[in-house]
């Protein structure tokens, strides 16, 4: 019995001797009239273990049995669900084992069973968000994760994530690389299943914005004193189709994909792991049909505003147009244009005025064809094939005779000096008595 059951039992003595009012019993033990009848009336029949819970000591009806206990420690113990969380298990549990149990009481049993450690909890600096945008379509983070994805199963994947600021509403895409072709392609399944919303925000990369070159001697000049430079490709596009570009000055600034990654490097690669998924397709495949609806399903708030802030596409917008590799090229005389080594012939059945010279705009699109826009028109182009260059034989020159080098004053003195008759030598010189002799030697 617990001190609280024994100042029930007190308070119901009294009541029972009719030193206090059974009204004065309700309020004390925070009871119905009803409740305190009943305990009056077990108190005189079954005596003071009236008080006492019914069911205090004895195993609850919920309790899990040993074998369902064993059972599902043993489907956690597989490889394929290392690392689960209990939210996550018991989600699977119950989808791929038809096994239901709460997650709680699945992390309980994953504690004893050694699958889970308790951790406590950790007070951190309390950080104010930045409040969500109000509309849905009104700004949406855009944003790049490399990480381990299929975890050595298979190459190495990128995933580009679009979340939506106002609900969370995800769009993702499994790329090799991280490349403007590559994002160019996710932003038009973008723009084909929600329409233009009204701004992206991203980081700083090259994709998004044009470094400026500076040497590294030199002093790099304020923003509002540099020249503009000229956007990149992602940056053209977003201009021609009316969508604003807003760079972020942090990874914290774009905290919602950066959560966002945080909730697919758990879930995802698990997801990707139980799938068995090796290959690119395998992985989109998963993508598309488990994760993306599991997440727009569970974790999509409600904006705080119901009106949508997509723009419709219309018809003066061309995704193929503006979707594209675009640069600019000067048509020569001939009615060609240059790119990437090759010579291009531009096919016209007449000639418009100002072609020749004129700079066209070059549309190297992301199914592979070649444009050429002149004045709001396109022009087909064919390839040429360069003319071999002409190479001159050369005639072999006949062999000359050359005529002996005649020798230099140098060579024909230092010659003459050793051909000529030798002197005296030195040991007879020696001899000589020279105070006999006069002073020139024969």
């Amino acid at each position: 019995m617990t001190q609280r059951d024994r100042d029930r039992l007190v308070v119901l003595k009294k009541a029972l001797k009719k030193l206090i009012k059974q009204s004065q019993v309700c309020k004390e033990l925070n009871l119905s009239a009803r409740q305190v009848r009943r305990l009056l009336r077990g108190l005189k029949e079954e005596g003071d273990k009236v008080v006492v819970h019914g069911l205090r000591g004895r195993v609850s009806n919920r309790k899990i049995s040993e074998a369902q206990r064993e059972k599902i420690i043993g489907i956690l113990r597989q490889e394929i669900y290392r690392g689960f969380g209990p939210t996550l298990a018991s989600e699977y549990l119950a989808r791929k084992h038809k096994v239901e149990i709460g997650r709680e009481a699945l992390r309980q049993v994953m504690i004893s069973g050694g699958l889970w450690k308790a951790r406590g909890q950790k007070v951190e600096r309390v950080h104010e968000w930045r409040p969500r945008r109000s509309c849905r379509g009104e700004l949406v983070q855009w944003d790049t994760s490399e990480h381990d994805w299929l975890e050595s199963r298979g190459e190495k994947l990128y995933l580009i994530h679009m979340i939506d600021d106002a609900t969370s509403e995800l769009t993702a895409r499994f790329v090799r690389h991280d490349s403007t072709e590559e994002n160019l392609r996710v932003l038009w399944i973008y723009l084909d299943r929600h329409g233009r919303p009204v701004a992206f925000y991203t980081d700083k990369a090259s994709l998004f914005r044009t470094a400026p070159k500076v040497a590294r001697d030199q002093k790099q000049l304020p923003r509002d004193e540099r020249e503009p430079l000229p956007p990149t490709q992602i940056g053209r596009a977003l201009q021609e189709l009316g969508i604003v570009w807003i760079a972020a000055h942090s990874p914290q600034a774009k905290g919602r994909v950066e959560r966002s990654f945080g909730t697919a490097q758990d879930r995802l690669v698990k997801g990707l792991r139980v799938a068995g998924a090796r290959t690119i397709e395998e992985a989109n495949r998963y993508l598309e049909e488990e994760f993306l609806p599991w997440w727009n399903q569970h974790l999509v708030v409600a904006p705080a505003n119901a009106a949508d802030a997509h723009r419709p596409l219309g018809s003066e917008h061309d995704l193929a147009a503006s979707l594209s590799q675009v640069i600019t090229r000067q048509v020569d005389n001939d009615y060609t244009i240059r790119l990437d080594g090759k010579v291009y012939r531009m096919v016209m059945d007449a000639v418009p005025a100002g072609l020749r010279g004129a700079v066209v705009r070059v549309e190297q699109r992301l199914d592979g064809k070649l444009m050429v826009r002149f004045r709001e028109r396109y022009w087909p182009v064919a390839v040429c094939q360069k003319p071999p260059k002409a190479v001159a034989l050369l005639q072999p020159k006949p062999a000359r005779a050359r005529k002996p080098t005649p020798p230099s004053a140098g060579i024909r003195s230092t010659m003459k000096e050793l051909l000529q008759k030798p002197g005296l030598p030195v040991w007879r010189a020696a001899e000589i008595d020279r105070t006999r002799t006069r002073d020139t030697l024969d």
